[in-house]
């Protein structure tokens, strides 16, 4: 398959405006969160194209400052989802799938870039797949600690036994009667996205619903309106994965990176 990796990078953000140029220092240095993203979509193998897709001059200047291919899009997408798929429109070419790489998640290995591509190869019944990794206890306090703050952070999965997702929410999901249990069955959504191109055109032509506009998670258009998608199991090989969703994060990536 021709795989394309798009990473939608936009500077207004609510939580975190500015968040695709914060600086994050690591034993490689001090480098941007959208230039972390890029390296890790260009370490993927068997990826055709990598490119950012944005609609703000500053982003777009500093990627090309560092040799990575700009789409420019409109300031009118709602989502990720909807940046991907103007930036795929507008460009030449047609990939087999397309994947949307999260600019906020620059702990995320290239193995799980993947085995999302894997899955997607062997899953052909599926218009569109998401990992998904187990919590380890560290991270599930992470995320019981952002809810006690009254911080919105990570999202969480569940999935029915065939993988096909059942909700995605920024709650901790399942309820759990012990929240201390030493193994917790809560799985931690990895923020990328593979799609087929006709899954993607259909998206754009869904309007946001309800849970997708209260849940601010934009692969609910997907469940809301019947389509299915597939959750693939993702091993992060004994290192610790947590997004860039607020300014508290940039310390807890910095510790591991």
């Amino acid at each position: 398959m021709e795989v394309w990796i798009v990473i939608p990078a936009r500077y207004e953000s609510s939580r975190y405006p500015g968040k695709p140029l914060a600086v994050l220092k690591g034993r490689d240095g001090a480098k941007t969160l959208v230039q972390r993203t890029w390296e890790t979509g260009m370490a993927v193998d068997g990826v055709a194209r990598v490119m950012v897709a944005t609609d703000d001059d500053r982003i777009a200047d500093h990627v090309r400052g560092f040799g990575g291919e700009v789409v420019m899009t409109s300031d009118t997408c709602r989502n990720g989802t909807e940046r991907v798929a103007e930036a795929v429109a507008v460009l030449d070419g047609a990939p087999d799938l397309v994947i949307n790489l999260q600019g906020d998640a620059p702990l995320t290995p290239a193995w799980f870039l993947e085995d999302l591509i894997a899955a997607m190869e062997a899953r052909p019944d599926m218009g569109a797949a998401t990992p998904v990794l187990k919590c380890d206890p560290e991270t599930y306090a992470m995320f019981r600690e952002d809810r006690v703050a009254g911080r919105v952070g990570g999202t969480t999965a569940v999935f029915a036994n065939d993988r096909r997702a059942l909700y995605f929410s920024k709650e901790v999901i399942p309820y759990l009667p012990d929240p201390d249990v030493e193994a917790p069955p809560v799985w931690h959504h990895v923020g990328i996205y593979a799609y087929r191109p006709d899954a993607l055109a259909g998206y754009v032509g869904w309007s946001p619903g309800v849970l997708e506009v209260n849940e601010g998670l934009e692969q609910l258009r997907f469940l809301e309106n019947g389509a299915a998608m597939l959750c693939v199991e993702v091993d992060a090989r004994g290192r610790q994965f947590w997004e860039l969703n607020n300014p508290v994060d940039v310390a807890r990536i910095e510790s591991v990176l």
